[in-house]
């Protein structure tokens, strides 16, 4: 039973993870350029549902929506000043400028909020359920049901509209998107702010249970990066696969001492530094064998 609530743990985080990689992804094969300020958008979006919590006083499930449009806004924001300027520039440029972007959002959180580790605002009700003794959150349910609905309105955006139609048009080619008459420039920034307002709702998703502060951004930004480097540059099923591995070794590992007995002697081997440690060694070993990632795609070079 324990491996089962782990397994319910290492999803719900899993799922979290996975939208801010499916953001990071959307960017990088809409621009060919890496968004080094998409961890600082999922502190963001914490505060920002700290924000409207201290506000409105309401459940985090119903502070989603308004958070939503608010990151949309940064995300359109955050393509004309960090990526129009300097788009026909060598992509370092764009490195840097999206890096200045995310310091600018860290440094002003800092500012406003202070350094202190906050928490936002519970998507539902406190409790849980008891199924046999398996325990599930309230609050763990709700996250895994709000990330799977939002990946499946993304992936209904995509295939069943118009706009998503564009969207990936532009992802592929932009020259033959622009030459058959769709706004590429457009499409570009709507990519980046659909990316925000994932990064925004995972958040709001882990901000509860995890806290939010102004340097968190570093952390999420290098989980999106292994997790779409392992599962495959430029895949969005993989960035997805990625996201889960990482969450399920962060849950699995410290919690295998007690999963095997014959470990228990050895559990000051099993913290969460080790597993970070173990989990990168692995993540090395993985692309040795396979440096294209678990789903990668054929490289393409876009003039």
């Amino acid at each position: 039973m324990l491996s089962l609530q782990l397994l319910f743990n290492a999803i719900a985080l899993g799922a979290a993870y996975a939208l801010v990689a499916l953001g990071f992804v959307l960017i990088l094969n809409a621009t060919s350029a890496v968004n080094f300020a998409q961890g600082d958008l999922v502190m963001v979006g914490g505060f920002g549902a700290l924000a409207f919590g201290s506000l409105l006083g309401l459940p985090g499930i119903v502070l989603l929506v308004p958070l939503l449009v608010v990151m949309i806004g940064i995300g359109f924001l955050l393509a004309f000043v960090a990526y129009f300027p300097v788009r026909r520039r060598p992509p370092d440029t764009v490195f840097i400028t999206t890096i200045a972007a995310g310091i600018i959002m860290s440094n002003g959180a800092n500012a406003i909020f202070g350094p202190e580790p906050r928490a936002t605002p519970s998507l539902v009700s406190s409790g849980d359920w008891q199924i046999g003794g398996l325990v599930v959150s309230y609050q763990s349910a709700a996250v895994i049901i709000v990330a799977a609905a939002l990946i499946v309105g993304l992936h209904l955006l995509f295939t069943r509209t118009q706009i998503g139609r564009r969207l990936r048009a532009t992802a592929q080619d932009r020259d033959v998107a622009a030459s058959i008459g769709i706004p590429v420039n457009l499409m570009v920034a709507a990519t980046f702010a659909v990316g925000a307002a994932l990064a925004g709702a995972a958040g709001l998703l882990l901000s509860r249970n995890f806290f939010v502060s102004p340097t968190d951004g570093a952390n999420y930004m290098l989980k999106a990066y292994i997790a779409v480097t392992l599962g495959g540059w430029g895949s969005i099923p993989g960035a997805v696969i990625g996201a889960l591995i990482i969450a399920a070794f962060e849950v699995a590992f410290p919690a295998l001492p007690a999963l095997i007995p014959a470990l228990a002697p050895y559990a000051e081997a099993f913290t969460q530094v080790w597993s970070t440690v173990v989990l990168y060694v692995l993540i090395l070993l993985i692309l040795w064998q396979r440096p294209q990632g678990l789903f990668g795609e054929a490289v393409r070079a876009r003039p």
